[in-house]
């Protein structure tokens, strides 16, 4: 039985029998939505993209960085741990673009690094973060998007959203590395990199099996699963 008291994956059929809730994590411009999209359909999974709520702290935190951050940040934790809740509650298999760790352990985590949330406030958010990760189950599988700083800007260019060509090589390196840090220790639950330099998954189907493969496995309760 898994934590949920839901007999684990295996034997025909498993994967429409039991529930299952998968997050895709990665840097920006890695493909998250669109592997996400990619899955649902493969597995007949309810997709869920990323909260669009409007947070009413942003025009203020784009005045104002390091006035504004702790509250801009609390507000996307609260939305996506909300987001969080109801996809747990699901009675179907559900596939969500960004993890709920996410906001925290990359995006907020990289303000204070950058000098954007002092200490105080800083300490204050990661004491609320872990209370609640600590009270909410996790998903049953982290798919981790692996992309090189060169690869990600080649992807944001294709997909040519205006507001993302600003965005410096340095940025993206940063976050890169704290995704690392953060997958390194990560154990809430199991956790799949996929190499997404070598693996085009929108333009060559059998990299995207490939990867459903692997999910598969995970899922199944395989301890060594390697691309």
């Amino acid at each position: 039985m898994d934590q949920r008291g839901q007999p684990k994956p295996g034997g025909c059929g498993w994967r429409c029998a039991i529930k299952h809730f998968v997050a895709i994590a990665g840097n920006i411009g890695v493909g998250k939505s669109t592997l996400t999209g990619l899955l649902s359909r493969r597995f007949g999974w309810e997709p869920f993209p990323e909260p669009v709520d409007a947070n009413p702290y942003l025009a203020d935190f784009y005045g104002d960085m390091r006035r504004w951050s702790f509250q801009s940040q609390v507000f996307f934790l609260s939305r996506r741990l909300r987001h969080h809740r109801l996809l747990l509650d699901r009675p179907h298999s559900v596939i969500q673009d960004r993890s709920v760790y996410e906001d925290a352990e990359i995006f907020a985590r990289n303000l204070y690094l950058q000098g954007d949330m002092d200490e105080r406030d800083y300490r204050c958010y990661g004491e609320l973060y872990q209370v609640l990760t600590m009270i909410l189950p996790p998903p049953d599988l982290v798919v981790y998007l692996r992309a090189s700083v060169p690869t990600l800007q080649h992807r944001i260019a294709m997909r040519g959203r205006e507001y993302e060509r600003s965005i410096a090589p340095e940025y993206l390196e940063r976050l890169n590395t704290l995704y690392e840090a953060w997958t390194a220790s990560f154990t809430l639950c199991p956790l799949l990199v996929v190499p997404a330099d070598r693996l085009d998954f929108v333009q060559d189907g059998g990299h995207l099996e490939l990867i459903a493969t692997k999910i598969e496995d995970k899922l199944r309760g395989d301890q060594l699963v390697l691309f």
